[in-house]
């Protein structure tokens, strides 16, 4: 049985070695059609959803939607710049924790300030200067996920034996979950000050 524990540990601290963003020096940088955006955002994020064979990464109708709520400037002569796609990508992580309204909240003053724009910085730099973080991100979720495992792995001893397997992976998925429930809010309360920030900045001016 430690055995078994030992060997899902290993398995899903594995996964989580497998995770790689799609780094900037990787996109084109020619304007594509939107078929070769949502070909090429396949392509890089596909082996990172839960179902490959039937997941959407991205659809034509996904872009127009983005357009439509504000999130995506619009393309030029139907195509996207190399801005445009790392747009997609920061979209492509937030839409499953956070709104609509939430994502343009955030992504609208860097767009405002940083899209296409002449200067020495741009939003090239601040997708490399955040997606810089991801291993040492990853290292500390792996500590963190081990700890919480072996946490988990201490209770319901008094449980009958046919039961404590599950409820033991009940009891693990709690506690992800809880972090995550708390860094949802966390989330939520930043974008919301960034929202009353913003409308007082338009009052003021």
């Amino acid at each position: 049985m430690a055995d078994q524990t030992e060997n899902y540990l290993h398995q899903i601290l594995e996964s989580l070695d497998k995770l790689e963003y799609i780094k900037s020096a990787d996109i084109p940088n020619i304007a594509l059609y939107m078929d070769q955006v949502t070909t090429f955002m396949d392509t890089r994020l596909r082996d990172g959803v839960r179902n490959p064979g039937e997941d959407k990464i991205l659809t034509k109708t996904m872009i127009n939607n983005y357009a439509k709520n504000d999130l995506l400037p619009p393309p030029v002569k139907k195509k996207y710049s190399k801005e445009h796609v790392l747009l997609l990508i920061f979209i492509y992580y937030y839409k499953g924790i956070m709104s609509i309204n939430d994502i343009q909240t955030l992504l609208g003053p860097i767009t405002e300030q940083f899209f296409e724009k002449d200067g020495e910085f741009d939003l090239e730099d601040i997708y490399e200067e955040v997606f810089s973080l991801e291993k040492g991100q990853i290292e500390a979720l792996k500590r963190d996920v081990t700890e919480g495992y072996r946490k988990a792995q201490e209770t319901f001893a008094d449980a009958p034996e046919e039961s404590r397997e599950f409820l033991r992976k009940f009891a693990f998925i709690c506690l992800l979950s809880y972090d995550v429930y708390e860094k949802k809010r966390i989330i939520e309360k930043m974008i919301d000050d960034m929202r009353t920030e913003g409308k007082k900045e338009k009052k003021g001016k």
